[in-house]
């Protein structure tokens, strides 16, 4: 039982009390992402993970840290929390597998206008969640209360992921050429990237009750669509890395195609994407109607349905849908790599 509290500090703004109570109400969904190699007998002003001895002979250590933007101003104005920690793990993890890094472990940071237990335990119940579906371990955070310098039910949440990998497995963008093909894995909508822009365009701050709006074109609510958590693609990815046929991987986040695609392969080639084979979702025809928003800025801000992108040699482009396919992945051909072109080409 902790004798800690401050009566002087709670007037500040500060409950340490309830911060207490978020912790304590937060065990249970950290137990459920225990995987081996968590320590969590000693410490306590750190998270502890034991490395072990395994086949990798050279290992890696791959490191990525992200938020989820303002796509928590949608959660706010709905008052729904449960989902938005998959989106902060999601956009970690779906980092460092493009190096093929297989996630071990994962911290949050959660800033709050106000410490409301019952809200804390539900984001963290989402990051619990990432953290099961990208198989790595929830092995500590923050909670930090900010009286003053942002609202009582305004909160923030960043993340921070480590994995590890083989060097050898190290995707090599040196190998790739002139030909070789773009493989999408489709997205589950808009993920974590270009709120800003659709929150304009729906004037959301302005018009919340806009969100609780049925279209016909989603079959469901803009709010439920907005919301739906960005994919994690962690145990696909590393089982199609093990057949080795995949040459580099590229995750479709902030800055779309244009500032994404380019970085899977060296300077001297750019890719082109065939915009007929692009299965774009409705929700991003419905940003582009409503904002009158061109096509280069659409593909220069969302992910247009395409989460991941792995490249593959020709002759392995049969083989890598099959075994994507199996996977559950929805995936298609959108483009190939080509020599003479500076950054992505969409025809």
């Amino acid at each position: 039982m902790r004798n800690s509290h401050s009566e002087s500090y709670k007037e500040a703004g500060v409950d340490v009390t309830a911060g207490y109570k978020a912790v304590d109400l937060m065990k249970k969904h950290v137990e459920r992402t225990k995987i081996s190699g968590v320590i969590d007998e000693i410490g306590g002003f750190g998270g502890l993970f034991a490395l072990q001895k395994n086949e990798i002979l050279e290992p890696v250590l791959v490191s990525g840290t992200d938020g989820v933007g303002t796509k928590l101003k949608i959660a706010m104005q709905l008052d729904k929390h449960d989902t938005i920690g998959i989106d902060c793990v999601a956009m970690c993890v779906n980092d460092i597998i493009c190096a093929a890094a297989k996630p071990l472990f994962f911290l949050d940071y959660i800033a709050v206008g106000k410490t409301i237990p019952d809200k804390i335990e539900k984001i963290i119940s989402g990051v619990a969640e990432g953290c099961v579906q990208a198989g790595c371990a929830l092995i500590g955070g923050e909670t930090a209360e900010h009286p003053g310098m942002m609202g009582e039910n305004e909160y923030d949440i960043a993340g921070f992921s480590v994995g590890i990998a083989e060097k050898s497995k190290i995707p090599d963008k040196s190998k790739i050429k002139n030909g070789d093909v773009i493989i999408a894995l489709a997205s589950s909508g808009v993920h974590s990237n270009g709120f800003s822009l659709t929150r304009k365009v729906f004037d959301i701050d302005k018009n919340p009750s806009i969100l609780e709006k049925n279209f016909s074109e989603l079959g469901r609510t803009l709010g439920e669509e907005l919301l739906v958590p960005t994919k994690i693609y962690v145990k696909t990815i590393l089982s199609v890395m093990e057949k080795n046929l995949v040459k580099s991987i590229c995750h479709v986040t902030g800055g779309g195609f244009h500032e994404n695609i380019p970085r899977a392969f060296t300077e001297n080639l750019g890719a082109v994407i065939h915009r007929k084979s692009v299965k774009v979702p409705p929700v991003f025809n419905l940003i582009a109607s409503y904002g009158n928003i061109p096509q280069r800025d659409m593909f220069n801000t969302y992910n247009m349905g395409v989460g991941m992108c792995v490249i593959t040699a020709p002759d392995n482009t049969d083989i890598t849908l099959n075994t994507l396919r199996a996977l559950g992945e929805d995936a298609h051909i959108i483009g190939e790599v080509r020599e003479g072109i500076c950054g992505v080409e969409i025809e």
